[in-house]
């Protein structure tokens, strides 16, 4: 926490006074002891997380395969391909239970 002089707005420094630490400006004569414990927490905000796969409107246009959900053993699930590692690797196919009461996904 970074204190200012009320009388030339420059940074206070803490320094050792006769009787018991003090703020003192290095610009001008004010000085302040400290009479309590001074402590000032600020939390960071965190940012939210953006949804990598593009959130639910990625899955508005997708096709649908045989395969089994490994959930509830639906028989079709709707699929994408996304390219997730470098370019020499094989894409990643992504899957959604075609059940609408289950809509598990996995990938594979």
């Amino acid at each position: 926490m970074l204190t200012f002089c009320p009388v030339c707005a420059n940074v206070l420094i803490v320094e050792e006074g006769p009787k018991c630490m003090r703020f003192a400006c290095n610009s001008c004569p004010y000085v302040q002891n400290i009479t309590k414990t001074i402590t000032h927490k600020v939390y960071p905000r965190l940012k939210e997380v953006d949804d990598v796969l593009g959130g639910a409107a990625a899955w508005e246009n997708v096709d649908s395969t045989e395969v089994v959900c490994p959930k509830c053993e639906h028989k079709r699930a709707f699929f994408m391909q996304l390219q997730t590692r470098s370019a020499d690797e094989p894409m990643t196919t992504f899957y959604k239970c075609c059940n609408m009461d289950c809509a598990h996904r996995w990938r594979d």
